[in-house]
């Protein structure tokens, strides 16, 4: 079965009207629970905290059972973070593997993407290299359909597409942008964090050099918060009322040829 919107008319909606109808994120929360955090920290003994995790180290290493390494890095208070580390240092970090890889190719492809894909062509050669996007989901949202969808369409449309799933962190995508030489950032983000995520990525990437690169950001944003994040830097907003998937490719053509200077005249 494929549901299709019918009704695409928006009308006010007493659930989105007055403050809290779209949560966002107090900053003091984060400060208050690192606080926390370091001060657990100091109050502990950091040569029993060192030596629990060595043998938590050693058993994961060598095969043996990790539960009573474990149990004994409880009662030293180590800290999930710190327990977790250790086991990703040993068997490496399991990425999931995100809808893109495996999303089939469009075959008829309808008309308006077929422009699309002709804008692309066109932009790339003139560029001299294909459109590439690098999408990215910074934070602990893991709802990642809208950030797939995105990714799938981008890649139907002919750009090339850097996606590297879920909980990245600010760093992890300025590096990759930096490292893949992208001429478009879009965020995707739907918990809330969206100022202060979108911020850090900004500011990474003018330190990093990638100042001109345009952001565009995706997410449950209120008009408000839309505001602030234009005002950092961020080219474009877009919210759920923004459902036109292939417009949005339109958009992304558009703002690449102008942030490279490049004109899609013939």
């Amino acid at each position: 079965m494929v549901g299709v919107n019918k009704f695409t008319e928006a009308a006010p909606s007493p659930l989105t009207a007055g403050d809290g109808a779209i949560m966002t994120v107090d900053p003091a929360v984060e400060r208050d629970q690192i606080a926390s955090l370091v001060a657990w920290r100091q109050s502990r003994d950091a040569a029993k905290v060192a030596e629990t995790l060595a043998a938590l180290r050693r058993a994961a290493a060598d095969g043996s059972n990790i539960m009573e390494p474990t149990i004994a890095c409880a009662h030293a208070g180590v800290t999930t973070g710190e327990w977790s580390q250790t086991l990703r240092d040993v068997f490496g970090e399991f990425r999931a593997p995100t809808g893109v890889s495996t999303a089939a190719r469009a075959g008829s492809v309808p008309a308006r993407l077929g422009e699309v894909r002709t804008r692309v062509e066109a932009l790339s050669e003139r560029l001299g290299r294909r459109v590439k996007i690098l999408v990215g989901k910074p934070g602990l949202d893991g709802h990642s359909n809208g950030a797939e969808q995105i990714a799938v369409r981008a890649r139907d449309a002919g750009m090339e597409v850097v996606y590297e799933g879920i909980r990245l962190t600010p760093a992890q995508i300025v590096n990759a942008a930096l490292e893949e030489s992208v001429h478009i950032v879009g965020l995707s983000i739907l918990s809330g964090s969206h100022v202060p995520l979108v911020t850090d990525i900004l500011q990474r990437m003018r330190a990093a050099g990638l100042d001109a690169v345009p952001v565009i950001v995706g997410g449950i944003i209120p008009p408000e918060d839309e505001k602030i994040l234009v005002a950092e830097g961020v080219t474009k907003v877009y919210t759920p009322k923004d459902y036109d998937i292939t417009t949005i490719m339109n958009d992304l053509v558009a703002i690449v040829a102008a942030s490279e200077g490049v004109s899609e005249a013939a």
